[in-house]
């Protein structure tokens, strides 16, 4: 159950309004009687029942029950006597919360069969004292019938959205250890081979430059060129981490949608032509952004990414079907909007957002006359 630290449930103010009149309303009905013992003992039920659900909600064993059974019991009682049954809500809220499925159903079942029953029992005995808010009743009875379900289900997809991020989180842990190893792996066959070489090269060089200086030059030279060529590849290696591909980020867009129940709608097509690697990398990185936000903020149920490319410029789109912009402090700000134009404005780029209905952001990158490739510059 929920580490409670307060009586009334943690949720939105006007449900804790409603919680209050819960609380005060059964003085009502007990002041209502003529007899100060039966006020006495009204009083006192209605005491010890706020002492048993605070003891439940903070309870951690099998004593819950225990706790529980004393609430209906009390609810039993007040219903009969005084007539008011409205405090079965306040059982029917806590009984959603008791995580052993056996257990929940147990006592869902019995505190269903009591109510219904005490209810009936004051019906047929004080007609008129029931009748006379017989509709509030069967709202309680609907309450105790539904509440519980209702909690019980909301408390699981918690749990459930707990697990997940966890298991997000340990899957961004072993992405991080997976790349390290694939970096190691990479400069171990990058430099090894090549080191060896130059090892052995300078040390066959150093044995010739007294026996043979001709060919211990050429051995120099070796190494020289073989210095140069794992240069070339260390720096090949790095250029490869540091760019994300439009096309890659798309898949990753694509398992983060589908994870978080939001449909994903592609049009255009992530291949782009003549695209230096920094201005997909640039476009990659607003993409993750952009779809992060439309995943954390606007309860969107489809989301739509455009790619289009003319001779003109490079279109990236991204609209939502969701409750339109977010929070400025949250989008528009750090690593929102304003963090994308300051990447953006390293390529020339733009981005601007409209949010009447759903969320539709655009990123544009104007084309550039592409470096002639490096064979063509020597």
């Amino acid at each position: 159950m929920q580490s409670w630290y307060q009586l009334f449930p943690k949720n939105p103010w006007l449900s804790l309004y409603a919680w209050v009149i819960f609380c005060i309303l059964p003085f009502f009905f007990i002041f209502r009687s003529s007899s100060v013992v039966e006020i006495a003992l009204g009083i006192a039920l209605l005491g010890l029942f706020f002492l048993a659900y605070r003891l439940s909600v903070n309870s951690k064993t099998g004593f819950v029950y225990v706790w529980v059974g004393i609430e209906m019991a009390v609810n039993i009682v007040l219903t009969y006597l005084f007539g008011y049954v409205y405090l079965a809500i306040f059982v029917a809220f806590f009984i959603g919360n008791i995580r052993n499925k056996v257990g929940f159903y147990i006592i869902y079942g019995l505190h269903i069969g009591t109510t219904i029953a005490t209810v009936a029992f004051g019906i047929a005995f004080q007609s008129t004292l029931f009748m006379s808010q017989l509709p509030f009743v069967v709202l309680t009875i609907l309450g105790v019938i539904l509440l519980p379900f209702n909690t019980y289900n909301r408390n699981k997809r918690e749990k459930l959205e707990g697990q997940l991020e966890d298991a997000n989180k340990r899957i961004s842990q072993l992405v991080i250890i997976e790349e390290r190893e694939r970096i190691a792996r990479d400069l171990h066959d990058t430099l090894g081979q090549k080191l060896s070489l130059i090892g052995l090269k300078s040390d066959l060089a150093s044995k010739l430059i007294y026996r043979d200086p001709e060919a211990a030059l050429n051995e120099i030279n070796d190494v020289r060129q073989t210095a140069r060529t794992a240069l070339k590849e260390v720096r090949e290696l790095v250029s490869d981490m540091r760019g994300t591909k439009l096309e890659d980020e798309l898949l990753r867009v694509q398992q983060i949608l589908k994870a978080a129940e939001i449909d994903f709608v592609l049009y255009g097509t992530p291949k782009l032509g003549n695209t230096p690697l920094l201005v997909e990398n640039v476009l990659s990185m607003c993409l993750k952004e952009a779809v992060n936000n439309v995943v954390k903020h606007s309860r969107a149920t489809r989301c739509t990414i455009l790619i289009k490319q003319t001779p003109q410029e490079v279109l990236v789109q991204v609209q939502d079907d969701g409750i339109g912009l977010p929070d400025t402090g949250v989008f528009m700000q750090g690593n929102g909007l304003a963090g994308m134009r300051e990447r953006l404005e390293f390529i020339n780029g733009s981005a601007d957002i409209k949010g009447a209905e759903g969320m539709t952001l655009n990123i544009r990158v104007p084309n550039v006359i592409l470096y002639k490739s490096k064979g063509e510059m020597e």
